[in-house]
């Protein structure tokens, strides 16, 4: 089975933020199972360049961190313009017959893998031009109506208020006409309408991080968080954790707060350090003593979650951060108030300075994901099949001869 998987952005090497970390696991799960994949996506400024099976559709700049003013304004205008979304305007580059030209790379394909909302809005006849699977990496229009609520500024909570009104009705339409939609949380097909639908299959996540690395004993600060803090539903849970979480930790607790955020970090105590976008992310947490899992919003999974837990490190975890994820750790403690948190965390800190073994070995954690993931993706081609299977029949002429099972079964299994 050849699939052509279509995403905002190629991969680019080590992957650094949650999307990309999800892709690399998801794209790996395909071809696990002997799917040869192709991948169709934009590049960001300054990336390594398309390798065999990629296909490159330009170079682009989506993060606002690194927009221009002048950029920002041209999106929000044409997105006004357009009835697209923000973020799946910056992606409409291309006319219908410029990008199928491009999308002609991949030779014959079987049908499409859609990786998040933003393409099939950006270029809405990808979702019924072929047979295709939907991956669901978040209920977009829910984390939109979460932004509108959070947003102090009158403006942006109306520029939310749009963004959720058209996500919803454009998720709406690539539900009904994905032959096969996969969520990254069970929650996430209620947030969608397919508590039901057959079609409808979740995947677990697998990082595959080498958590079998032997711990060196560094500790340079008893909390970290990582996380793309521009990213507005990860900020919500920042700034929740800075404003009732820090003020209630003992004064020589140390915390480190890793990734990308757009503007100045805001003002915080002696104790608390910023230190922006880290080469090795894998190894920002192992430095830590806890890790603090502060997710107050969004929808889908969790990456830095399970990252945190096929690395066996002690942590504490708000509720939402626990979303697909069936079993938790015996060295995680899971908060719901404020109190409760700091608390969590003044004694695993304190556990892991008198040496107690609070880090576990979480390759059993990783294996249960990574089977749970093939599993899902396995169950997810099934269907797929089966849907192809049906369309190279129905849509034939009438004068048409119907393919022997033999020859559709060349590229996919009937």
């Amino acid at each position: 089975m050849h699939l052509l998987f279509l995403s905002s952005l190629l991969p680019d090497g080590v992957a650094t933020t949650g999307f990309e970390i999800a892709n690399a696991a998801i794209v790996a799960a395909y071809r696990r199972q002997g799917v040869r994949l192709t991948i169709a996506g934009f590049r960001r400024e300054g990336a390594r360049p398309a390798q065999e099976g990629e296909i490159d559709l330009g170079t682009i700049v989506l993060e606002n961190a690194a927009a221009t003013a002048r950029q920002k304004a041209l999106w929000l205008l044409g997105a006004l313009s357009s009835g697209r979304t923000v973020s799946a305007e910056k992606l409409a580059r291309h006319s219908r017959s410029g990008l199928m030209r491009r999308l002609a790379e991949a030779d014959p394909v079987d049908g499409y893998v859609l990786n998040s909302v933003q393409m099939p809005i950006a270029y809405p006849f990808l979702a019924n031009d072929k047979p295709a699977i939907f991956v669901a990496h978040n209920v977009e229009h829910r984390s939109a109506e979460e932004n509108a609520a959070n947003a102090d500024d009158p403006l942006n909570r109306l520029l939310y208020r749009r963004e959720a009104r058209i996500l919803r009705r454009e998720e709406t339409r690539i539900c009904r006409q994905a032959a096969v939609v996969h969520t990254l949380s069970a929650d996430d097909r209620a947030g969608l309408g397919l508590e039901t639908d057959r079609r409808a299959v979740p995947l677990a996540l697998s990082i595959g991080r080498d958590g079998g690395i032997a711990d060196d004993g560094v500790r340079r600060h008893d909390v970290g968080l990582i996380g793309t803090w521009s990213w507005a539903p990860n900020r919500v849970g920042l700034d929740w954790f800075l404003e009732t979480v820090v003020p209630l930790l003992p004064a020589d607790v140390t915390v480190a707060i890793a990734g990308r955020m757009d503007g100045p970090p805001p003002q915080v105590p002696a104790n608390v350090r910023f230190v922006g976008r880290v080469p090795d992310a894998q190894g920002f947490v192992r430095a830590s003593r806890v890790v603090a899992l502060a997710t107050k919003g969004g929808t889908g999974v969790q990456l830095k979650t399970i990252e945190t837990f096929e690395e066996g490190l002690p942590a504490v975890a708000t509720p939402a951060a626990l979303r697909g994820i069936d079993a938790v750790p015996e060295n995680v403690r899971v908060a719901y108030e404020p109190q409760a948190f700091a608390d969590g965390i003044a004694e695993l800190v304190a556990a892991e300075r008198a040496g107690g073994a609070v880090r576990l070995d979480g390759a059993r954690f990783a294996e249960r994901q990574r089977a749970a993931l093939d599993a899902g993706i396995t169950r997810g081609l099934a269907i797929f099949a089966a849907a192809a299977c049906k369309s190279s029949v129905t849509t034939l002429p009438d004068s048409a001869r119907t393919p022997a099972p033999s020859e559709v079964a060349e590229r996919i299994s009937c």
